[in-house]
């Protein structure tokens, strides 16, 4: 491991905590500890916090074609690292190169998205009821903003909050999850590189968020916050914000229903399934965790679902070829070991997986196999709980409107998803769903240029597209009176 990655980056500087305490970085796939860092307390996230508001004028002041060539310049130099970057986020988190390497890519597609959108922050022009004055809104940067990143995509999310704050004029301190902080500070190296001015990014790894949030939440310079996780964190997160009146972007739990129609395109609703359940082992928000199939074609649709599932190669994510690489830490496999069992005593049958593999070089890590049920039912856990793990409940179902009925049976709203060749029905379930984001005939959601967040409790705000850059900036009215009458 390279020398930095063990320290905070403050004021573009590698610097150890002001306690000097460590903590330790651990590979999932065989427990092996990679490199001890330092570990952040509140004195360190004062300094952060102080360091991004002594240069938040400076950077909202700069052109936007500045910030622009600046965001580039750190997409170019981390592109030309990717193989290395990938690597190092394999090793942390677990997951196959391959997916670290994809991982990577859409994330630097975000800053290289807000760098232009940079440069596309427009003002408006408001016609005047009065001959002698003039009516203008213009877009300003908020001021400091926080994020708080989870550990499953360790580069994508704090890519994609700080790539839509550096283009609005904002600098922010980013607090990346314990479990996989390497990603968050090989970002600040290249960013650093592309001449990133000091204080405007600050990184502040911490082993428990209570070192550290309570420092973020109480201090009024703090305008904006952006946090990815779970519910109840975001719900005791809204609560302390409101005392100093933060903006809130907040990417909670999701439990994404993804349904198959008796008129799809089963080999396109297979391919999309796989790749939405199996990335990151499935543990990603927008992950297909109720898998609703219409009972005429369950019996076909399941058996080629576990004939694609039983063959996916499971193994260290760094060996060329694997698919399915560990879960991320033992409470997340007994998690998912408690919804099969739920599962199975509630009457549902494991028709693959259902384990964690034998074989013994996977002994140490935290693998689960990738696992059908048949016979899931709304009644058990894994049709209330968010999953997070490779699993895919099949649920039958008979009618479109029963559907829509069970899929929206749930107090999350992040992603959904269905397949029909029905046009009508395409409109008809689209608009249905009570989801942020719906897939239609598209279990491969994610675009940069997209508006991507939930409704009701997975969470309010919005990521991408220009929406992202509008979460991180205030519109000023300007009214100019006593000019000169033409």
């Amino acid at each position: 491991m390279t020398d930095y990655l063990d320290r905070l980056f403050i004021d573009g500087e590698w610097q150890q905590s002001s306690s000097g305490e460590t903590f330790p970085v651990v590979n999932p796939a065989d427990g092996s500890e990679l490199i001890r860092i330092a570990d952040g307390d509140a004195e360190d996230m004062t300094r952060a916090i102080d360091g991004a508001e002594a240069a938040q004028a400076d950077w909202a002041a700069r052109p936007a074609l500045e910030r622009s060539q600046i965001l580039r310049r750190a997409a170019e130099i981390a592109r030309a690292d990717i193989d290395r970057l990938a690597a190092v986020m394999t090793a942390e988190h677990g997951k196959p190169l391959a997916q670290s390497v994809g991982e990577l890519d859409y994330g630097l597609g975000f800053i290289e998205w807000f760098a232009e959108e940079a440069r596309r922050a427009y003002g408006t022009t408001i016609p005047s009821t009065s001959r002698d004055k003039r009516i203008l809104a213009i877009p300003q940067a908020a001021g400091v903003s926080v994020a708080i990143t989870p550990w499953n995509f360790p580069s994508l999310q704090i890519l994609r909050k700080l790539g839509a704050a550096l283009a609005a004029g904002c600098s922010m301190v980013v607090k990346p999850a314990a479990l996989t902080p390497l990603s968050a500070l090989e970002i600040g190296r290249f960013f650093s590189e592309a001449g990133l001015p000091a204080g405007v990014l600050q990184i502040v790894p911490s082993s428990r968020a209570s070192r550290v949030s309570p420092t973020i939440m109480a201090d009024g310079r703090v305008r904006v916050l952006s946090f990815t996780g779970s519910t109840e964190v975001g719900k005791i997160l809204m609560r302390e914000g409101a005392t100093t009146m933060k903006r809130l972007s907040l990417e909670l739990g999701g439990h994404a229903p993804f349904i198959v129609f008796d008129d799809a395109d089963v080999d396109l609703a297979l391919d999309q399934l796989i790749a939405v359940k199996m990335r990151n082992m499935g543990q990603t928000c927008v992950s297909a965790n109720r898998v609703f199939v219409q009972r005429s074609i369950a019996p076909d649709f399941t058996r080629r679902l576990v004939e694609r599932l039983s063959a996916m190669r499971i193994g260290f994510g760094s060996e060329e070829g694997v698919e399915v690489g560990p879960l991320i830490e033992a409470s997340a496999v007994e998690k998912v070991e408690s919804h099969v069992a739920d599962a199975v005593a509630s009457g549902a049958t494991v028709l693959t997986g259902g384990k964690r593999p034998e074989a013994e070089e996977l002994g140490r890590g935290h693998f689960y196999e990738p696992t059908v049920l048949a016979g899931a039912t709304d009644d058990m856990l894994i049709a209330r709980d968010e999953t997070f793990g490779p699993v895919a409940p099949i649920f039958e179902f008979d009618t479109e409107e029963e559907v829509v009925r069970r899929a929206n049976n749930s107090p999350y709203g992040l992603a959904a998803y269905f397949f029909t060749r029905d046009v009508n029905r395409v409109v008809r379930v689209s608009e249905a769903l009570e989801y942020g984001t719906v897939g239609a005939n598209d279990g491969t959601i994610s675009a940069v240029q997209a508006p991507f967040g939930g409704v009701k409790e997975s969470g309010i705000g919005r990521e991408g597209g220009h929406w992202g850059v509008e979460e991180y900036m205030d519109v000023k009215y300007i009214s100019l009176a006593g000019l000169s009458r033409p």
